[in-house]
């Protein structure tokens, strides 16, 4: 239906734009339908990031645009691991540790937070 309708709108039209834009995200668009564990609805992960939302003032005074970055990162992996149900202190403190005593650096998607619950115990956190 997108494919028909974008042939009787002007190619440099805004509706053609939001078209075409709409067609080039169909597949992740559409994969509810196929797959039955993906959620029709995206309120798991718009409570995930409303506290980024929230806090995105904070980033202002990062200090530049890596330091930016770097907050962006951590904040993703502490609202993952909300997600996962691993402690976010915890798991920071512990994968810090173990980058720092030589964790191999092939396997660093090992210490993601989906991945960690399989991890050995974590360590303890003074």
């Amino acid at each position: 239906w997108l494919r028909e309708k974008l042939g009787l709108v002007s190619r440099k039209s805004k509706l053609a734009d939001a078209i075409r834009y709409a067609l080039s995200r169909w597949a992740g668009l559409s994969l509810f339908l196929d797959d039955g564990r993906v959620e029709i609805d995206s309120n798991v992960v718009e409570r995930a990031i409303r506290p980024l939302a929230l806090n995105r003032k904070n980033a202002l005074f990062a200090g530049s645009d890596g330091g930016g970055e770097h907050w962006a990162v951590i904040a993703s992996l502490i609202e993952t691991c909300k997600l996962v149900g691993v402690e976010p202190h915890a798991y920071l403190t512990d994968v810090v540790t173990r980058i720092v005593e030589g964790h191999p650096q092939r396997r660093l998607d090992d210490l993601l937070p989906w991945a960690y619950p399989a991890m050995p115990a974590l360590k303890a956190v003074a």
